[in-house]
């Protein structure tokens, strides 16, 4: 399986000049090949092949007055925006003819050289990892990273990106094999909510952080430091990096909350059941605010790619299922209930219910029962179902890679922190 990770770069002032030109480049290249499949498409022509837009819009383009300075730069990269480009075509005729799950994908569009994130990506021909842990970059040169944990094998390619907030990263790919955890017998239910940010069937309660709602006087200060700037001034640009720092530091420690919270879910039970929340239409409500501060698209992905990293089952219960108005006790439906009302007696058995606590009970049980009724399920309960994680790879063309074996610290030349 792919799996990403991620490091801080600190390139130096002529290595970050050398990374402007080579976004630059990549976005231009990018640029001419969907107008050239535009101008195809306008006047009834098939679409260009691949070979034939690399030779018209990189190696002829070289040679012209217009585009010299495209040899300024590795030509890596330059292949890999091109690379992307054919994925964002096929993903759209995929989307269309309903060969690919979930939201409509739209046409590629055009690069701005405005756009506040910018990444290009290097191949193995592009990139290597110098014996004192620097960063060898085609045409930029050794940059330094920090290692904040080794590489578990050879990297197969690395993504340089420059977010909105002016800090550089280096995204490697590698391929592993999945280490699975010893087995464990418990299973939970997960009831997620904005009250209290989960609560499990076992009895556990994880509290909501509200990481933005925390941040957000400081938020609205640096939002009206902000507006308060020239457009096109020097002082408006170093003041929109500042926002942009603040938003990326929420964002940051929500991430690292979230990969603590499933990390021990996932190291403490064998299987998790989660509701099939309809995120998206939460997130047009009065509510969207804290619906997008709990992240819950976020928690529910990096279960399913821990799981199958480690030989976990992660069950999802259709949103239909009315998990807030059956009794966990006996299964009588009582109803529907207002969300002020926290606690119910069950008008059969007379149980006393937690609204959280028997929601996420009755999640455990439905998602039981579907996977032990489900084809090619266990023959007992307990024996573990890996879900296979969602790619984490889009627009790279890795090909069968020879399996390294390495697994030790230290891997790629990488020194250990």
């Amino acid at each position: 399986m792919h799996l990403r990770y991620s490091y801080r770069l600190y390139p130096t002032a002529g290595q970050r000049a050398a990374l402007a030109r080579t976004f630059g480049c990549a976005r231009v290249v990018d640029n001419d090949a969907l107008a050239a499949r535009k101008e195809a498409r306008k006047g009834g022509l098939p679409y260009p092949k691949s070979t034939d837009l690399q030779k018209q819009v990189i190696t002829v383009a070289k040679k012209t007055p217009e585009r010299a300075w495209l040899a300024s730069v590795g030509v890596d990269p330059l292949i890999q925006s091109l690379r992307d480009l054919d994925t964002a075509y096929r993903n759209f005729f995929d989307s269309v003819s309903g060969k690919r799950a979930g939201r409509p994908v739209g046409l590629p569009r055009f690069k701005s050289r405005k756009d506040s994130r910018q990444s290009l990506r290097f191949t193995r021909n592009g990139f290597r990892i110098r014996s004192n842990g620097k960063l060898n970059l085609a045409k930029i040169g050794d940059v330094r990273v920090k290692w904040s944990r080794a590489l578990p094998a050879d990297p197969s390619s690395v993504t340089i990106v420059l977010d909105p907030s002016g800090r550089y990263h280096a995204s490697f790919v590698v391929d592993v094999e999945p280490v699975h955890l010893p087995e464990v017998d418990a299973e939970v239910g997960i009831d997620l909510g904005l009250t209290t940010y989960a609560v499990l069937s076992d009895g556990s309660v994880i509290d909501n952080p509200r990481f933005l709602r925390t941040a957000e006087k400081k938020l609205k200060a640096a939002q009206r430091e902000l507006s308060r700037k020239a457009k096109g001034s020097k002082n408006r640009a170093k003041t929109r990096r500042k926002v942009a720092r603040a938003h990326a530091k929420v964002a940051d420690t929500r991430k690292d909350w979230l990969h603590k919270q499933t990390t021990g879910i996932i190291r403490e039970t064998q299987a998790v059941y989660l509701e099939d929340l309809n995120v998206r239409g939460l997130a047009r409500g009065r509510l969207a605010k804290s619906v997008h501060d709990a992240g819950w698209s976020t928690f529910r992905r990096l279960l399913e790619e821990k799981a199958a990293q480690y030989g976990r089952h992660v069950g999802i219960v259709h949103r239909a299922y009315p998990s807030s108005q059956l009794c966990s006790e006996c299964g009588h439906r009582d109803g529907t209930k207002p969300l002020h009302v926290r606690e119910w007696a069950c008008g059969a058995c007379g149980a006393l219910h937690d609204r959280d606590l028997n929601a996420a009970r009755n999640i455990l049980a439905a998602g039981q029962a579907d996977r032990l009724n489900a084809p090619g399920g266990p023959a007992s309960p307990g024996v573990a179902i890996p879900r296979q994680a969602r790619p984490v790879e889009r627009g790279t063309h890795l090909g069968d890679l020879p399996r390294t074996g390495v697994r030790a610290a230290g891997a790629g030349g990488i020194p250990v922190p």
